[in-house]
């Protein structure tokens, strides 16, 4: 295994490279999912985008008795997070204005190590307005957003965004090189263009060129590797094939948050989904989030028999709460569950998992690049409706006190009285 990086509290250009990331999902990476993926080997994880415009004026509030903080709107929470991920944790923005998002990311800066910038989701929520995918076209204010939040960000938080391809090399080679120079810590690439859809395979082959051409700089930047990684063995074959820095997993960390493990949970019914309510219910994550998120979890092959896997399914599509789902769990053991993810991240000692380079040969026998895409009919979920309640509950919220800012902290001190 590679040396560790130390993260030393702060993220640093260091901390992007030899690693293995939970990419940033709308509602799929919500709380629950991010610290089962840290549990499980995640180098780092992306929140899931958020406009600049939606998280300015929001009320920041803690749980007393789990910790977890909580960016409330006038009618949902935004943003859920606990100070156990903050060191691995990239708050993703969703912007077309340096301006708004400055001032979104000094909102939530005390709670998370990065900034990322979303300059790929091609989905109207995000383009309408200029952002996401839509910056591609618009390379002066992409640039002019990452110089704006390189500038007020202060040097422990970093600065990074994620772009796709464009439709030529020469095209995209030359953002790169702009992106790189705003200072930017880390570019992740997803291997796509803006018009393909999830179903098509991503163009994993046009990443050596990026990566080569990125280390010719001579700034130690890290390339990130997103589309089509199936898990850590399948990143270290990508990794030799593109020489990525790093590889980020979307589809199949929504689908087994265990993924980033070279041991895998693989009877998910029996464990992961239990114990994912379990701490869902401990952390009072909503229950339609929980429900969302449990039910993108699948083996691709059941170790149920036909009929009981068709009955699980059933009962939890039918659930309207967690108590539903109580021949499920077992007992509502998520204390438990919480203590044994703050067992592992902790365990870490500071560091970043690393993942070693691949020592098998890459591609399939006859050379042919192997077919693993996204599954057909497979869309990006558009954000939660407005009418989302809010989180944690309304009886147990209260003002976040200044001193649930490290990385040690797990819940806050309840104020006398």
């Amino acid at each position: 295994m590679a040396k560790r990086p130390r993260l030393d509290h702060h993220l640093t250009p260091e901390s992007f490279k030899n690693g293995i990331f939970l990419a940033p999902m709308v509602r799929s990476g919500a709380l629950p999912t991010r610290l089962f993926a840290l549990k499980h080997g995640a180098s780092l994880v992306w929140g899931p985008e958020i406009v600049d415009k939606a998280i300015l004026h929001a009320e920041r509030v803690v749980d007393p008795i789990t910790g977890v903080i909580s960016y409330n709107g006038k009618s949902r929470a935004m943003f859920t997070t606990h100070p156990i991920e903050k060191p691995y944790l990239i708050y993703q923005i969703g912007s077309a204005d340096p301006e708004l998002a400055v001032q979104a990311a000094k909102t939530v800066m005390r709670d998370v190590s990065g900034i990322d910038l979303n300059c790929g989701c091609p989905k109207p929520f995000s383009t309408h307005s200029g952002m996401g995918a839509a910056l591609l076209t618009n390379p002066d204010l992409l640039c002019s957003i990452l110089t704006a939040l390189r500038a007020a960000m202060p040097p422990e938080i970093t600065v990074t965004a994620k772009i796709r391809l464009l439709p030529t090399q020469e095209d995209t080679l030359k953002l790169v090189e702009r992106i790189i120079n705003t200072g930017v810590s880390a570019i992740t690439i997803h291997c796509r263009t803006r018009n393909m859809r999830p179903r098509e395979r991503a163009l994993v082959e046009r990443l050596r060129e990026i990566v080569d051409f990125v280390e010719g700089l001579g700034k130690g930047i890290a390339v990130v590797e997103n589309g089509d990684c199936t898990g850590f063995e399948d990143a270290k074959r990508i990794r030799e094939l593109t020489g990525a820095h790093s590889v980020m997993i979307a589809t199949a960390a929504e689908s087994n948050p265990s993924c980033f493990s070279s041991s895998p949970v693989l009877d998910v019914e029996t464990t992961l989904i239990p114990s994912y309510l379990r701490l869902g219910k401990y952390l009072e994550n909503h229950w339609s989030s929980t429900k969302f998120c449990m039910m993108q979890i699948r083996n691709a092959k059941s170790s149920l028999s036909k009929t009981d896997a068709h009955e699980f399914r059933t009962t939890l599509s039918r659930a309207k709460n967690y108590d539903d789902l109580l021949n499920i769990v077992g007992e509502w053991t998520g204390e438990t569950e919480f203590q044994a993810i703050v067992n592992a991240i902790r365990s870490r000692r500071g560091s970043v998992v690393p993942l070693s380079p691949a020592q098998s040969q890459v591609g399939s026998d006859d050379g042919e690049w192997p077919l693993v895409c996204t599954p057909p009919n497979r869309e990006n979920p558009e954000p939660p409706s407005s009418k989302a309640p809010l989180g944690p509950s309304t009886a147990s919220k209260m003002p976040l006190p200044a001193i649930i800012t490290g990385s040690d902290a797990l819940t806050p001190t309840p104020t006398p009285g």
